[in-house]
């Protein structure tokens, strides 16, 4: 089984409409490229965990559940 941890888009862009917030304003507060962001943003690519942590830190109150979305993919062979 592999799990991906993919930004919930929608979610972000309101988020960071209500605080006036560019993405690429985003991507300097939380200490990241603004060309990452913009991967991660169109799903090109998942953010580590640190990313996670830090864009966490930079939306609060928003939770993890609220900013990112978990994927499953394939099943688990122990469950045969």
């Amino acid at each position: 089984m592999t799990i991906r941890v993919k930004l919930n888009q929608g979610a972000v862009l309101r988020a960071i409409a209500r605080r006036n917030m560019s993405q690429n304003m985003l991507a300097i507060r939380a200490g990241i490229s603004s060309g990452y962001i913009s991967q991660i943003m169109c799903g090109t690519r998942n953010p580590s965990p640190a990313v996670r942590q830090k864009l966490q830190e930079v939306l609060q109150p928003l939770t993890f559940d609220d900013i990112f979305i978990i994927e499953e993919d394939g099943h688990d062979p122990a469950t045969r």
